[in-house]
């Protein structure tokens, strides 16, 4: 599809001549006076040279499904979307189906790329693969999901083999900007149902996916944190966000900012709505601190709320703690624009964070910084959200929140060509990258490759 916006052209001529392996190898020389500084051993990294059918060729297609928003405004600036206004310096309207392409600009200022694929200990395949995965979900080829991934798996088997050949692919890795559920409908589903089969594809069982959710069982999919509005580019502005963070008042004891709940049937979402509902001003029994109001709700219904965070950031950072129930899948992205505003998450299920992202929140930190209720209790026991969070004890309270302020950086993907000062605080991108070689590492020694 041609597209008539000059702008967005201009954006994808862009990245083209970034990605073009060419540009890739001149970065790289650009960094080699200091790569000597660097200890690099067993970190090097080889970015798989991949036709433009497979990653810049597909954002073409930006305004091309009908059933999803126009994507095209949300490729500016390398995938972090247009600025929330023209003097913002790092807040950008993200959308998470970029993450793809937030993942490629930044892998192209890995410290340790290499040329050679033979002495790298990982492979990064730069494969849009929920772009791609569009024309299954939503597209013309929705009876054909099942070849999802596999023009891929030719390129790699034909060009250059012995790259993949060298571990079986085991040393692979990709980033697929949607939960795994939508990329594992079996082969032999007939009629056709959600999704595709790339992960279903035993071509690629030995490939290391990361994943905006993961399931529980696949020992390759890893989940890797959503990327929030906030992509700051340089320390000073981090350190100033943390700082208003912490100066922010707290009026409400709990917020819920999400869709959905208003069906009769017995859900989370509709609970939280009516507790919600049902409260008014400061409990006068319990421990409820002086809170204007005991909870209070944002209507993010029809993604009202995904491309502008000042509607929903604003209420959250006067909250203490902000409910983070699951919805057509485990996750949200709201968990981490809770963490990002310093409000405790309160979560309904293990599935929902704890069990999925243990490089960027480890599982035994979980009590130290977040709150877990059984959604089972709250539908079906009748246990009150807000009694529960009343007899937190207020010290508590204080050290939880400090120790979420702890963890911004780790859930922030900072901005391209960040400053150095910045560089010296692990973010999103910087955890994913360590804990996928530590991964890849971990599996090539079970199966007794020599690494």
């Amino acid at each position: 599809m041609a597209l008539s916006i000059s702008p967005i052209t201009v954006s994808i001529i862009t990245l083209f001549l970034l990605f073009n392996p060419t540009t890739s190898q001149n970065n790289e020389n650009l960094k080699s006076t200091t790569q000597t500084q660097i200890d690099c051993e067993k970190r090097w990294i080889h970015i798989r040279k991949l036709p433009s059918i497979f990653n810049l060729d597909l954002l073409s297609n930006c305004s091309e499904y009908t059933f999803l928003d126009d994507l095209c405004p949300f490729l500016a600036n390398h995938g972090l979307g247009q600025k929330t206004h023209n003097r913002s310096h790092s807040w950008y309207r993200t959308d998470p189906s970029m993450l793809e392409l937030i993942f490629h600009r930044r892998m192209l200022e890995y410290p340790c790329l290499t040329e050679d694929p033979q002495i790298a200990n990982a492979v990064y395949l730069p494969y849009y693969a929920g772009f791609d995965a569009l024309r299954y979900l939503y597209g013309p080829e929705y009876n054909s999901s099942e070849e999802h991934g596999v023009q891929l798996f030719h390129f790699l088997q034909n060009d250059n083999p012995s790259i993949w050949n060298r571990f079986s692919g085991h040393d692979h890795f990709l980033v697929m900007a949607r939960p795994a559920w939508d990329f594992c409908q079996p082969l032999d589903t007939d009629p056709h149902l959600w999704g595709t089969s790339f992960l279903e594809l035993q071509q690629f069982f030995n490939v290391t996916a990361l994943t905006l959710e993961a399931r529980a069982w696949p020992w390759q999919e890893h989940a890797v944190p959503f990327p929030t509005s906030f992509h700051p580019p340089n320390l000073a502005l981090l350190d100033s966000w943390i700082q208003r963070v912490r100066r922010s008042k707290r009026f409400s004891l709990a917020l819920f900012a999400g869709g959905g709940g208003y069906s009769s049937t017995p859900n989370i979402r509709r609970s939280i709505r009516i507790e919600c509902d049902n409260s008014s001003g400061s409990s006068k029994n319990g421990n409820s601190f002086g809170y204007e109001k005991l909870c209070d709700t944002i209507d993010c219904s029809n993604g009202v709320c995904e491309h502008d965070p000042i509607r929903f950031m604003k209420p959250m950072l006067g909250a203490s703690f902000c409910l983070q129930p699951p919805g057509d899948t485990p996750t949200r992205r709201s968990t981490f624009d809770a963490i990002l505003v310093g409000c405790i998450p309160v979560f309904f299920e293990d599935l929902s964070a704890k069990l999925q992202y243990s490089w960027h929140l480890p599982e035994n930190e979980f009590e130290s910084f977040s709150v877990t209720i059984p959604k089972e209790d709250v539908v079906f026991k009748g246990l009150r959200i807000l009694d529960v969070l009343q007899r937190i004890p207020r010290a508590r309270v204080r050290r939880m929140r400090e120790k979420v302020m702890e963890m911004i950086p780790r859930v922030v993907y900072r901005k391209h060509n960040s400053s150095p000062g910045l560089r010296t605080k692990k973010d999103a991108f910087d955890l994913t990258i360590d804990g996928t070689l530590d991964k890849i590492r971990t599996r090539l020694q079970e199966l007794d490759f020599v690494v």
